[in-house]
């Protein structure tokens, strides 16, 4: 067993992968032991990633607010509880609807390289505005 102590340390997401304010606090990074990433996101109201993809997929587990995840196909709105898979490859961008606070828990998994996640552009306000 590997037991770490919490850091403490909440990072604000980067302008880079992120419109408006996210804290993200970091569960785990890929390792020698686990190719497991995970962190807790914390998404204020109107806040979203950026268009990204994963090599080996995303799963989010929502667990608390009202928040929105898209595919190139559509919008769907995510509550506390949802589960969402993300296929890989599949471009998505996932956040808080325009007025509520939406916290989830992503987890992603490295592949034989070390990447996690490919970012992409930012989503548009009238991408992020279809509902």
């Amino acid at each position: 067993m590997k037991f770490t102590k919490s850091s403490g340390q909440t990072a604000t997401g980067p302008a880079d992968w992120f419109t408006g304010t996210v804290y993200i606090d970091g569960v785990r990074n890929p390792d020698e032991q686990s190719s497991v990433a995970c962190a807790h996101v914390r998404f204020t109201p109107g806040a979203r990633t950026a268009w990204h993809h994963h090599p080996k997929g995303q799963t989010l587990y929502v667990t608390d607010g009202v928040g929105l995840v898209a595919t190139r196909d559509g919008v769907q709105e995510i509550r506390p509880g949802d589960v969402v898979y993300i296929e890989p490859g599949e471009e998505h961008w996932h956040g808080a609807t325009p007025e509520r606070f939406m916290a989830h828990i992503a987890i992603q998994e490295a592949d034989d390289s070390g990447q996690v996640v490919t970012w992409l552009q930012h989503v548009t306000d009238a991408e992020y505005g279809v509902r």
